[in-house]
């Protein structure tokens, strides 16, 4: 009971110790505030460098403060001032970055222009170009997709003969063949695009010389099969036909629209 008695008042008396222990009054030393606030945000104000010179300059405490240190109340040491070390820092910041972002663009730049490049090259590219799809396709379409048709489907079977058996028709396949060839050969290899154009412009004139002689040839094996049949025939009559002699072309000719006008 003694015991209690004595613990008790102890205790008491270490708790009321801690509690006033735990209200420490905040100290604040206004010196310590403007040099705290000069260098994270405010303005760099002389005037707040105290302790101050005070009255005709007899106040100590500013002496025995800022005369070891003369220069630091005219110099801006604010890390975020104009010349400070956190915006130095910003701006090499910066400027690392438009440095970064220059450098990519012309990275970017070059890889366009190498693209671009190796898609004028590049054989393999040929079949995307939008003048071979718009144009030259459409233009070569009997040459690269009727490789295995027949050049003689409308002809008759008179003329189909006659053309196999003189070596026109030889002739034409082995024409058609020739372009043919070159013409994947200037869509399948490495070359510049202008030149790839050019030499598809020279074989289309090409191809259409060859497609009207061909057409001129079979007219023509028409006309030649038509006269050979007219001439059997005038030779098999028991009536042949008598031709004007004495007489010049001109006249003939004469003659003959004097006649067809009646």
């Amino acid at each position: 009971m003694k015991i209690s008695l004595v613990i008790w008042p102890v205790l008491l008396l270490l708790s009321l110790t801690e509690t006033y222990a735990q209200n420490v009054k905040r100290q604040t030393d206004k010196h310590i505030v403007h040099q705290q606030e000069r260098m994270v945000f405010k303005q760099w104000d002389r005037k707040k460098f105290t302790p101050t010179k005070g009255f005709l300059g007899l106040n100590y405490q500013y002496w025995l403060t800022w005369a070891w240190h003369p220069n630091y109340p005219k110099t801006d040491r604010r890390p975020l001032s104009a010349a400070g070390a956190q915006t130095q820092r910003l701006l090499m910041v910066a400027a690392m970055k438009n440095t970064e972002e220059a450098y990519k663009l012309h990275a970017d730049t070059l890889r366009n222009t190498a693209v671009s490049e190796m898609v004028n090259y590049a054989g393999i590219a040929s079949r995307a170009d939008p003048l071979w799809q718009l144009y030259y396709r459409h233009e070569f379409s009997p040459l690269t997709d009727g490789q295995n048709g027949d050049p003689m489907d409308d002809a008759e079977p008179e003329v189909r003969e006659y053309l196999t058996s003189t070596g026109i028709l030889e002739w034409y396949l082995e024409e058609s063949r020739a372009l043919a060839q070159r013409l994947d050969a200037a869509r399948t290899t490495n070359l510049d695009r202008g030149s790839r154009i050019m030499a598809y412009h020279h074989m289309l004139g090409e191809y259409r010389e060859l497609s009207t002689l061909w057409e001129a040839k079979k007219n023509r094996a028409k006309l030649y099969l038509s006269l050979a049949g007219t001439n059997e025939k005038v030779k098999e009559s028991d009536h042949p036909i008598t031709l004007p002699t004495g007489k010049t072309d001109r006249q003939i000719a004469d003659n003959i629209l004097s006649k067809s006008k009646l």
